[in-house]
């Protein structure tokens, strides 16, 4: 079973040498759900991308603004429910956060991978 405290501190250690400011690691894997823990360190970002069918952004460090649709500031503790809709992930402080998403909704098509 994934330790979130020891991933948050790893991977926020990773992302305050690395380069882009980041680090992360798929944590969990059952068919169409995902778990990512992502570090960001302050003032670094995930570009816009798109929202997968189904996504929570829950912080375990630090403090984080979503841009996009559904724009807001989720702090440690709090958690995000991601919009359909392109959106962005800028770290205003050090921060960790848990990603959870859904590849595809039920019913449809999915490679299973």
């Amino acid at each position: 079973m994934p330790d979130l405290t020891r991933l948050a501190e790893t991977h926020l250690a990773a992302a305050l040498t690395d380069e882009h400011g980041r680090s992360a690691e798929l944590i969990i894997r059952d068919d169409v759900l995902r778990q990512s823990v992502i570090a960001l360190r302050s003032g670094s970002e995930l570009a816009e991308h798109n929202s997968p069918h189904a996504a929570t952004l829950q912080v375990l460090v630090g403090r984080v603004r979503v841009t996009g649709a559904g724009d807001g500031e989720v702090a440690a503790g709090e958690i995000h429910l991601l919009t359909h809709e392109r959106h962005a992930v800028a770290a205003l402080e050090d921060s960790v956060f848990l990603l959870t998403t859904v590849t595809s909704m039920p019913g449809q098509a999915h490679d299973g991978s």
